[in-house]
């Protein structure tokens, strides 16, 4: 096989595994069909968390079960928990480290799907204008390669993606590890934004997986901690 047709096989692969991770979202609890394969959105109730050990978003629709998440509710306010992810570049990044600086941190469930995609590539572009003393960490279960790659392919190099497929310390600190359904073991979608004094100064679980969070209301966050 030429070097040009195993590029051809490694992009179907990448379009089959983004596809198969659609379709595992659109069929997860809580959301409903439309003729023709139409996913219909259907929004989320607020989170319940069940004696600080698991989240679940309650969805009304398909009498389904509540979706499980792992690990506490993160407020502002609160200590943000520190945790330990990989860069690309296989090497450990403990937001303990980063004390100082302000860090928006995204949780996504995979950069292979379009909304993660949309998300980290807008990121990328409002990172550029917080300043040299915020940065923005995007964690994902995706390996560091393919973090690496997409990266590349995107051309994002404002945000910092890291991945949590080893320890899963910071999907289970931030109470965004999914324990149950297709999309179990990986991080639902939620930002956080936390201060150079490691305090949580927003918190958002974005109450429908397939939507964008408030990107304004993150990006204040993050200005008016840096500015503090």
């Amino acid at each position: 096989m030429s070097v040009a047709e195993r590029g051809v096989e490694r992009r179907a692969r990448r379009r089959d595994h983004a596809a198969h991770l659609e379709d595992a979202i659109s069929r997860a609890p809580g959301k409903s069909g439309a003729g023709g394969g139409t996913r219909t959105r259907t929004s989320l109730r607020t989170p319940h968390f069940e004696c600080g050990a698991y989240a679940s978003f309650a969805t009304p629709a398909r009498g389904s079960h509540p979706i499980a998440l792992g690990g506490p509710e993160i407020k502002a306010g609160s200590d943000a928990p520190d945790f330990t992810a990989l860069d690309n570049g296989l090497q450990p990044v403990k937001l303990s480290q980063a004390r100082g600086k302000v860090i928006v941190l995204s949780a996504v469930p995979s950069l292979d799907t379009p909304v993660c995609d949309t998300e980290t590539r807008k990121f990328n572009v409002e990172a550029g204008k917080l300043g040299g003393n915020v940065e923005v960490w995007t964690v994902s279960m995706d390996l560091p390669f393919a973090q690496k790659r997409w990266c590349g392919a995107a051309g994002v190099t404002a945000v910092k993606t890291l991945s949590d497929f080893r320890e899963r310390s910071f999907a289970q600190n931030y109470g965004v590890l999914v324990k149950e359904g297709p999309l179990a073991g990986l991080t639902a979608r939620a930002v956080f934004v936390v201060g150079k004094d490691g305090k949580v100064k927003h918190a958002e679980y974005v109450k429908e997986i397939t939507t964008e969070p408030n990107y304004d209301a993150a990006l204040a966050a993050a200005k008016q901690a840096a500015a503090g």
